[in-house]
């Protein structure tokens, strides 16, 4: 099977990883056909490893050889195909803004969600499709925007991974 790991904190925060040492990172038996996409942490690969059993060899390689926690977020291609059909945005919603996806590691916390909403609207928004976030913000505004101030792995008690929706695209067109 074909599998991305979007790795979460990887070449942010002084946490720089070399793409040619992650996919190094990522030779080990049972993982083959190893590639990176672009330098925010996104390996692709085959594998006919169990997926959870998968997702922990790998943290676990992860955490021995970088000596920090990466969580990573293992999605097949079927799965990522799944993640896109979801969007739960229309093409007049899309225009003049940007899509991002955050991968999170369980349901995210009701109340915390609804607060983020609160803090969030009306310029952004944030829709949850069981465990993504998918995320619309005006043109060029993610970095700038509330939902980048308020801490959203906090409020909706979960870890999580975000990337653009373009990028969600072009992965699936590895395959």
């Amino acid at each position: 099977m074909r599998y991305v790991a979007f790795l979460r904190a990887v070449n942010v925060g002084g946490r720089v990883v070399k793409m040619d040492e992650l996919k190094g990172l990522f030779a080990m038996p049972g993982i083959k056909n190893i590639s990176t996409y672009i330098q925010s942490g996104n390996v692709v690969f085959d594998s006919n490893a169990e997926k959870d059993t998968l997702k922990t060899k790998i943290e676990n390689k992860l955490l021995k050889e970088l000596g920090y926690e990466v969580i990573v977020f293992l999605k097949s291609f079927d799965d990522i195909r799944d993640i896109i059909k979801r969007n739960p945005y229309s093409e007049r919603e899309l225009d003049g803004h940007d899509l991002h996806l955050s991968m999170l590691s369980g349901k995210p916390d009701k109340e915390g969600l609804a607060f983020v909403q609160d803090v969030i609207a009306p310029l952004e928004q944030i829709r949850i499709s069981g465990t993504e976030a998918y995320i619309l913000v005006p043109s060029k505004s993610f970095g700038n925007s509330k939902l980048g101030k308020v801490n959203l792995e906090r409020k909706l008690k979960v870890s999580s991974t975000t990337r653009n929706w373009n990028t969600m695209n072009k992965i699936l067109a590895l395959e």
